[in-house]
């Protein structure tokens, strides 16, 4: 399965997620989205699920504040991350949800870390460029219980 993971969009959609994400599975937010028709530009891609970052209104259709769930053997948990703070580390994050996959945005801070046994992976801003970082977006592929995660730069 392979799934697009994106954050902090801001109400702006890049042209080029629409090629990196082309034949994902699912595609999951981690808030920030910055408008509904975000989420109906990226359901022309894959199906969505999305929560709310700290800058999404508290109406907007379609957000939850954090998804658990799991794929194919592997337990997901996504949030915006602001719930932990701007400094929240990968081992605090780790530390705060039960999951295999642990999905945040928030920090515009693009990585991957594992720490024990989790992944922990914040796919960067894929909206307006800010803290002099490039936009980003991740590919996470699940297979056989396993996650592997790809973080893909986006055109400025």
């Amino acid at each position: 399965m392979l799934i697009g993971l994106i954050s902090d969009t801001h109400g702006l959609l890049r042209a080029d997620v629409h090629s990196v994400f082309a034949g994902v599975d699912l595609i999951l937010h981690a808030g920030d989205v910055g408008g509904v028709e975000i989420l109906d530009e990226l359901a022309l891609i894959a199906p969505v699920r999305a929560v709310y970052g700290n800058t999404d209104p508290s109406d907007h259709p379609g957000l939850v504040t954090a998804l658990d769930f799991t794929l194919e053997g592997v337990r997901v948990h996504v949030s915006h991350g602001h719930e932990l703070g701007r400094t929240g580390s990968p081992q605090a994050r780790a530390a705060a949800y039960d999951a295999d996959l642990i999905v945040y945005g928030h920090t515009h801070r693009q990585r991957v870390d594992q720490v024990g046994a989790q992944l922990v992976v914040n796919p960067g801003a894929a909206g307006a460029c800010r803290y002099d970082l490039p936009p980003t977006v991740a590919l996470a592929e699940i297979a056989a219980g396993a996650v592997r995660v790809r973080l893909v730069e986006l055109s400025a």
